[in-house]
């Protein structure tokens, strides 16, 4: 039986911590990122502003 160094995964890219974020080998990395990008920015601005309605809508009915 063959001892898996590392997380047993894929070892050469998988064992140590700089070789686990190679955004050059991920697979439709355009799609993935800009996806992700927009997420990000879609939270940053939808949670402020239901903060803000949230809070309006708290005072008014106090």
């Amino acid at each position: 039986m063959k001892m898996m160094g590392g997380h047993g995964h894929d070892e050469p890219f998988y064992l140590h911590a700089k070789h686990m974020y190679n955004l050059d080998r991920m697979k439709h990395q355009t799609l993935k990122m800009s996806l992700s990008v927009l997420g990000a920015f879609s939270i940053g601005v939808f949670v402020p502003i239901y903060a803000v309605i949230f809070q309006q809508k708290k005072t008014a009915s106090g």
